[in-house]
C-alpha cells in the first residue's frame, strides 16, 4: 500500500506535534488529504505558531502531554492512524531527571499503545533513536524500551486490527538541539566552533527525510519491526570546517581566521553510531532503501507474515558509522546546499541558541 492510499480520508493523530519531526510530519501528511489531524503537544506557544501555520476544520491543536492516559484516549477516539513522536530527546537533561523520563519516553508509550488498543486505532507508529542501539545512557535506554513495548503491543491485538511499528533514526540535521545550530552560532559570534573529537562520526537525514521515513514505514509495516532507513555519514569535523567556509562570509568573518577547538567527547557519547547492532543483523532484512528488524522472539509473532512487496534479503553486517565511507567534503557542502539545511537556519535559530 503506498501513502496516497494509506493516508487519504484517514484521520491521524500526532503526538509531539510541534517538535521538529512532528512539525514536518503535518507538513507532508497535509499533501495525502486526510480526513483529519489531530496535532497534540504541551509546548503552548509552538502550538500556537502551528495552528497558525496549518488552519483549517480538519486540522485541530490540542494541548496534552502523553504522560496524561485520559487526554489520550479521547483524542483516539475515532482515529485510523497515530504518530507518535513525543519524547524527551537530549541526553545530558535525561541524566539529570531519570524519573521524567521514564514518565514521558516508556510510561508515555504505554499509555498510546492503552489508548489505541481501547479506541480501536488501526495502526501506531513509533519514532525512535540510534542511541537505543547498544544503549549508553538514560534517553537511549527508554528509547530502547519504547521499541520493545510497541513489539510486545502485537501479542495483544490478537484480532490483527491493531498493529504498532517503530522507526529508528540517525541524526536529523538541523533540527533543535543538534549539533548544527550550535555550530552556526558559534561561526555568527567569530568561533571558536567547538569539536568533541576528530574521529566522530553520524549517519544524517534531512527534516524531510526523516518525516518521510516514518510515513514510508507506515505503509510497510506489518506489526512490530523497527525500519532503519539507509543514510549518509559524516565525519563532525568535516561539519564544522565546511559550516565555516559557507557561513562565516555571511558575517563578515574569514574562515580561515575562525578556529576549531576539540573539547573531548562528552559522558555517554559514542565516537560512532549504531543503527543496527550485530544481533539485529541476524534477525533483519534489506530492502533497496531500508533495513527492517524483525522481533527477536518470532515464535511469538508467528501469525505475521514478514515479507515485503520489494525484493529482500538477509543483512550482511552491522549499520555502524564507523564501517561506513564518509561524504567527503564537497559531498557534504553540497548535501547542505541541496536541502537548505543553513538556508532553514540561517536567521531562525532556535531562541536558546539566539
Amino acid at each position: 500500500m503506498n501513502c496516497s492510499q494509506l493516508f487519504k480520508n484517514k484521520r491521524i493523530l500526532i503526538t509531539g506535534a510541534a517538535g521538529t519531526v512532528g512539525r514536518e510530519l503535518t507538513g507532508q501528511l497535509m499533501a495525502f488529504q486526510p480526513a483529519e489531524l489531530r496535532l497534540m503537544d504541551n509546548n503552548e506557544s509552538e502550538m500556537f505558531f502551528l495552528m497558525e501555520e496549518h488552519p483549517g476544520e480538519d486540522r485541530g491543536c490540542y494541548l496534552g502531554d502523553v504522560r496524561d492516559y485520559d487526554k489520550l484516549h479521547k483524542l483516539a477516539a475515532g482515529v485510523d492512524i497515530i504518530f507518535h513522536a513525543a519524547a524527551l530527546k537530549h541526553v545530558i537533561l535525561s541524566e539529570y531527571n531519570p524519573f521524567d523520563v521514564v514518565q514521558t519516553n516508556i510510561i508515555g508509550v504505554e499509555n498510546v499503545v492503552r489508548a489505541a488498543k481501547a479506541q480501536g486505532v488501526g495502526q501506531v507508529i513509533f519514532t525512535s533513536s540510534d542511541k537505543a542501539v547498544n544503549p549508553t545512557n538514560v534517553m537511549g535506554t527508554s528509547k530502547l524500551m519504547g521499541e520493545r513495548l510497541m513489539t510486545a503491543a502485537n501479542l495483544l491485538a490478537h484480532d490483527g486490527e491493531c498493529f504498532f511499528s517503530s522507526t529508528r533514526f540517525g541524526n536529523v540535521i538541523g533540527s533543535r538541539g543538534s549539533v548544527v545550530p550550535l555550530f552556526l552560532s558559534q561561526i555568527r559570534k567569530g568561533g571558536p566552533v567547538t569539536v568533541t573529537d576528530r574521529r566522530m562520526s553520524r549517519f544524517v537525514m534531512s527534516i524531510s527525510e526523516a518525516a518521510r521515513l516514518v510515513l514510508e514505514s507506515a505503509a510497510r509495516a506489518k506489526g512490530g519491526e523497527v525500519f532503519i532507513t539507509k543514510m549518509p555519514v559524516i565525519k563532525i569535523i568535516d561539519l564544522a570546517e565546511v559550516m565555516i567556509e559557507l557561513v562565516a562570509p555571511k558575517y563578515g568573518f574569514d574562515p580561515a581566521g575562525i578556529g576549531i577547538e576539540l573539547i573531548g567527547s562528552k559522558p555517554g557519547e559514542k565516537l560512532f553510531e549504531e543503527l543496527m547492532s550485530e544481533e539485529e543483523v541476524n534477525r533483519a532484512v534489506e530492502l533497496e532503501d531500508m533495513f527492517v528488524v524483525t522481533p527477536a522472539f518470532r515464535s511469538i509473532y508467528s501469525q505475521i507474515d514478514y515479507t515485503y512487496p520489494t525484493a529482500s534479503q538477509p543483512c550482511g553486517d552491522s549499520y555502524v558509522s564507523s564501517k561506513e565511507a564518509p561524504m567527503t567534503k564537497d559531498q557534504l557542502r553540497q548535501y547542505l546546499l541541496d536541502r537548505e539545511v543553513l538556508d532553514t537556519m540561517d536567521g531562525s535559530l532556535p531562541r536558546e541558541m539566539v
